[in-house]
């Protein structure tokens, strides 16, 4: 015992908790692990959401642009090349009545038929019986016609054909083939768009009966008036552009007897291609040149 008599003063020093026959030894605290499955899921969730953000912020980005190019840039585009083209026609048509040389149809006309100016004459009150004489038939995509409607302050260049690439997309009116030429008997038909690309035809909508329609050509101006409108057929109504048109899907709308008509189709309602919208004129009178 006397081996262990330094022990007593230690432990009169000791907290009174810790005296009697067994020691009380304060635990251990062992390091806590912290696990970072959680806070990596996290940050992963926050990278995927600032991805589909970014995403969804460059794809509104490309919409936008895409209704910017539809709706201003090609229109721009499209009635600026239809001026120049207008303006180049009726240049050509200057300079054949001056030196008698000019081809039939227009400035792109070179290997068609040709035929002699013709004299000017007094505007009749009507074509004459038989209609106008039968200008030789345009290449497809060829410009050979102005089509003017005062009313809407239109002045619009006829190409050759309805294909969207060569014809309606630049802006132009389309003249269906199959169908009669100006002035002849039976029914012009154009096309144009109604939206974008021009849009041409945007306000086909306000033209009501008796307004002026004039589809002038090297030969001739010849003048249509508004007759009849139907306001929605279907895309595939070919009744209408019969010579003597008459809607095979509405058949109160249309004519039964021969003559001398125009047939003006656009998209209806506006910014849709889901139906027809048709104006259909009379001719009223025949310029020669």
């Amino acid at each position: 015992m006397r081996g262990l008599a330094w022990i007593v003063p230690f432990a009169r020093r000791l907290p009174c908790s810790l005296r009697g026959s067994r020691l009380i030894v304060p635990a251990v605290r062992t390091p806590r692990v912290v696990h970072h499955r959680g806070r990596r899921r996290r940050a992963a969730y926050a990278r995927a959401l600032w991805t589909a953000a970014e995403l969804a912020v460059t794809l509104g980005l490309v919409l936008l642009l895409f209704v910017v190019h539809q709706l201003w840039w090609t229109n721009r585009e499209a009635q600026e090349a239809a001026r120049r083209e207008v303006a180049a026609l009726e240049r050509e048509w200057a300079a054949g009545a001056a030196d008698g040389s000019a081809p039939l149809t227009g400035p792109t006309a070179p290997g068609l038929d040709t035929a002699p100016a013709r004299p000017s004459a007094p505007s009749p009150p009507s074509a004459p019986e038989g209609g106008a004489p039968d200008p030789a038939r345009p290449r497809p995509a060829q410009v050979y016609a102005v089509l003017a409607v005062p009313r809407l302050g239109l002045r619009l260049p006829v190409a050759e054909g309805t294909g969207r690439a060569d014809v309606l997309d630049r802006g132009y009116v389309g003249h269906y083939p199959r169908t009669a030429q100006p002035g002849r008997p039976g029914n012009v038909a154009l096309a144009g768009h109604r939206n974008t690309h021009g849009e041409p035809f945007r306000h086909l909508d306000r033209l009501d009966r008796g307004d002026a329609v004039r589809i002038e050509t090297r030969d001739a101006v010849y003048t249509y008036v508004v007759d009849r409108t139907l306001p929605r057929t279907t895309p595939g109504d070919g009744g209408v552009l019969r010579p003597v048109p008459r809607s095979g899907v509405l058949p109160a709308y249309g004519y039964d007897a021969p003559g001398h008509y125009l047939t003006l189709t656009t998209c209806t309602p506006a910014y849709t291609s889901t139906y027809r919208l048709v104006v259909w004129g009379k001719l009223r009178s025949v310029r020669l040149r």
